[in-house]
């Protein structure tokens, strides 16, 4: 039987319940959202965000209603959306699309928004809605962070494709007569994973980005988000395979750096580094860890081993719809952590004129511990390809 990607009907009748809920408590009448990773959340609605506006409305009581502009209806009825479809005729139009959206709704006493709405755009959602009081909320954002059961099942499955991605990475690389351009390993990588998702899976969710990631070979990986380009993976040098996947709009990332050729003791030093530093941060991700306590004991292993100065970025960030998303495991972020967050675990050393030595899963908090949903090997032994 093919793995289905749509969420059943009750995980939105039990989500509409708790945002009910979230917004009685902090008195609102109702909540209006326009990022795309939120509607696709309360409405099950996917698509390429542009110009014109796409926005979820969710009522305290009652149902759900998807503002999109004509030529987006179709494809909000193909989808099944869970909500009732409100369309507009076109952006900007000789009428706001919010007074659409006014018209079929009225005029609530209290709504909010969420902080990611632009500024103009909450000005003309006040202005149309006149004497409607707003405010910020994140009713939406905190919901967002402790996945259900349903969506942990998409991430394991999304975590299987990354992983064999990876694994299909390093083959291409073993087996090709000269080493692919970066370039050409990542679309590799990428046409893969997007072709066993079609043909393993039913009513495929198409997102933006379904499959893809970074390739970068030495001194290049030492840039942490470098695009791939043109440049030839090279014996003797370490390259990196940062790769996702998105089953069911739900993210997972799974990252190896493999080095080409028998390492030296040099780059066994810097990956052994990594790998400990990561499996400590790894093990911290637990329920009642607040996410800047993780980050520090995941980075203080690179630190005692002196490579605190080829540090770039933090242990992590919460993993969802979207790719990067909070909480964020850093400095600075306080969040405790809670059974069902979804998380990256992906310290890294960078040293300039050399490479970079990154390792990253995607973890799943559970009351047990943290739980690794990608499982690619991360001894070294199992990263070296053509010794």
């Amino acid at each position: 039987m093919a793995f289905t990607q749509r969420l059943p009907a009750t995980f939105h009748t039990d989500l509409r319940a708790r945002i009910g809920a979230a917004l009685d408590a902090e008195g609102l009448d109702g909540v209006v959202l326009d990022d795309a990773l939120d509607v696709a959340y309360t409405t099950g609605f996917s698509h390429f965000p542009n110009e014109r506006p796409v926005v979820a409305y969710v009522p305290r009581v009652g149902d759900a209603v998807l503002l999109v502009p004509d030529l987006e209806r179709e494809y909000a009825a193909a989808q099944d959306v869970h909500a009732q479809v409100l369309a507009y005729p076109e952006f900007p139009g000789e009428r706001s699309p919010f007074a659409v959206l006014r018209d079929a709704v009225g005029a609530p006493a209290r709504l909010g928004h969420a902080g990611s709405t632009p500024v103009a755009r909450a000005a003309e959602l006040a202005d149309v809605f006149g004497r409607t009081r707003w405010s910020v909320t994140d009713v939406v954002d905190r919901l967002r962070r402790v996945k259900t059961p349903e969506e942990i099942t998409l991430h394991q499955e999304a975590a299987r494709i990354a992983d064999a991605m990876l694994a299909e990475g390093a083959r291409l690389v073993a087996e090709s007569a000269e080493p692919p351009t970066e370039a050409e390993l990542a679309r590799h990588v990428t046409g893969f994973g997007a072709a066993l998702m079609h043909a393993e899976h039913d009513d495929v969710v198409v997102v933006p980005m379904l499959t893809g990631g970074l390739v970068y070979g030495g001194a290049n990986s030492a840039q942490p988000h470098r695009m791939p380009g043109g440049d030839r993976l090279r014996a003797g040098e370490p390259f990196m395979l940062s790769l996702g996947c998105a089953v069911g709009g739900r993210f997972v990332e799974s990252e190896r750096t493999f080095i080409l050729g028998e390492p030296t003791p040099e780059q066994r030093r810097y990956y052994e580094v990594v790998r400990e530093a990561q499996h400590v941060g790894t093990e911290a991700l637990r329920p009642g860890v607040r996410c800047a306590d993780a980050n520090r004991r995941c980075l203080d292993v690179i630190r005692a081993a002196g490579l605190g100065g080829f540090l770039r970025h933090r242990q992590g960030h919460g993993i969802g719809l979207g790719f990067h998303e909070p909480p964020w495991v850093s400095e600075g972020d306080d969040t405790v952590l809670l059974p069902g967050m979804v998380l990256s675990s992906e310290p890294g050393v960078y040293v300039p004129g050399h490479a970079g030595y990154r390792i990253s899963d995607t973890v799943l908090v559970t009351e047990d511990g943290p739980r690794r949903l990608t499982g690619y090997p991360r001894d070294i032994d199992d990263i070296v390809i053509g010794r």
